[in-house]
């Protein structure tokens, strides 16, 4: 299906019949709205509608030029529009990696629009902030920002070699088709610039936004290696609604990785 907002329009999957309970499904970096597939059929197994887009930069036609139109005020405009266009009033919304962090401001700016929050992987921003600030573990894990957030620089390391460094990033995933099903996507230029954007727009993303009220589960593989244990555990400090954090043992590719348990705590919450 294809979703139009404003100028833009996004491509996305979609799952089970639109008139059950609705979960927007927000993919992180670097991937797309295809590493939700395995949760996504068995939510719509269980009887919910599921939308699982390719986010800006990922969507050929929602690709806009210039670093500044991928600020996280945009991202996150771009969820209430897809909202607004599909007329869904609230959903269950679910981000992993770079999708949970804007699923974390949109529950905070925009909580009517949240029945309930599942973020995966990255905790809230603001223990993540305090961890890279803090926590010398931490820092270690996020070097590779620095890497991201330098223009044509980063796209010529990831994709040199045949994308040999882009692929290693999965190299974590129990599932090593992973790459087939992303790579075609991120592994285009133009594709990596507007993904890789997303962190060349950062500047207050890890720093004030304020607590969660909706009812939110967060959910850590152990096994992580860009998130460390103290940027999870800390998460709890940021949400004041019912709250609760799962700890799995597997990495950072949780959709993928553990779909079946992923998919139980998010109809749990």
């Amino acid at each position: 299906m294809r979703i139009p907002v404003g100028d833009l329009t996004f491509d996305a999957r979609e799952y089970g019949d639109r008139a059950n309970r609705p979960a927007l499904l927000l993919h992180g970096f670097p991937e797309t709205g295809a590493s939700w597939h395995d949760v996504a059929v068995r939510l719509a197994d269980a009887g919910r509608y599921v939308v699982a887009p390719d986010q800006r930069g990922y969507s050929p036609d929602a690709r806009p030029d210039g670093v500044e139109a991928y600020r996280i005020e945009e991202l996150v405009a771009d969820v209430v529009g897809m909202l607004d266009s599909l007329g869904l009033d609230a959903v269950d919304l679910v981000g992993h990696d770079w999708g949970a962090i804007v699923a974390w401001h949109v529950a905070v700016w925009h909580p009517a629009r949240v029945r309930s929050l599942t973020a995966v992987s990255v905790p809230h921003p603001g223990a993540f902030g305090w961890a890279l600030r803090h926590d010398a573990d931490q820092k270690e894990r996020s070097a590779y920002m620095q890497l991201f957030r330098q223009p044509n620089k980063a796209e010529d390391v990831l994709l040199a070699d045949d994308a040999r460094r882009l692929i290693a990033m999965f190299s974590g995933a129990a599932d090593p088709t992973i790459v087939d099903r992303h790579l075609p996507v991120v592994g285009d230029r133009a594709a990596l610039t507007g993904a890789l954007n997303w962190y060349r727009a950062m500047t207050r993303e890890f720093g004030d936004l304020g607590p969660v009220t909706v009812p939110t589960t967060f959910v850590w593989g152990n096994d992580d290696t860009a998130i460390g244990r103290v940027a999870a555990e800390r998460c709890a400090q940021h949400v004041e609604g019912p709250y609760e954090f799962v700890e799995l043992g597997v990495g950072h590719w949780v959709p993928e990785d553990d779909p079946d348990r992923l998919a139980d705590e998010i109809l749990a919450r």
